[in-house]
């Protein structure tokens, strides 16, 4: 599924709930939903910086298609809202080309009002975790060519 497409999932799922208690809960059942990243990934170098909580970023590049390459990112945090956060960034972006997540215009997280419900260094923490994602996908991006 497309970028966009999964974008446009999360908005309309959002969609239907009124308060922003409803909303939290859904993030953090996207967390939960998250499967563990291993201890052995929990290391500084996949550490995010200027994240309020303590976030990890992994990626890989499948080859499993020689002719379409993807990204495939994991993640966690010690946080339970952070950790869905972290969900709805991989589930939007993980499983693509790293040029179309370089290029990614993500507007779900205006969409669904998460930017304007979270305290400024969790804004800054999100701004962190996709500048990750990015460099990711930029790197891999370098090596295909």
């Amino acid at each position: 599924m497309a970028i966009n497409q999964l974008q446009d999932e999360i908005i309309e799922e959002f969609t239907f709930l009124d308060d922003w208690v409803d909303r939290y809960e859904l993030i953090i059942d996207y967390g939960k939903n998250l499967p563990t990243l291993p201890e052995a990934d929990k290391t500084d170098n996949n550490l995010i910086d200027g994240c309020q909580s303590k976030v990890w970023l992994t990626a890989e590049l499948d080859r499993t298609n020689p002719n379409q390459p993807i990204v495939i990112f994991h993640g966690d945090s010690d946080a339970l809202l952070v950790r869905g956060i972290v969900a709805l960034l991989i589930k939007v972006l993980s499983g693509h080309a790293p040029k179309e997540i370089v290029d990614a215009d993500l507007y779900f997280i205006d969409k669904i009002g998460l930017q304007e419900h979270l305290s400024p260094t969790r804004n800054n923490g999100v701004v962190a975790m996709l500048k990750q994602m990015r460099l990711f996908a930029l790197a891999y991006l370098s090596v295909l060519k």
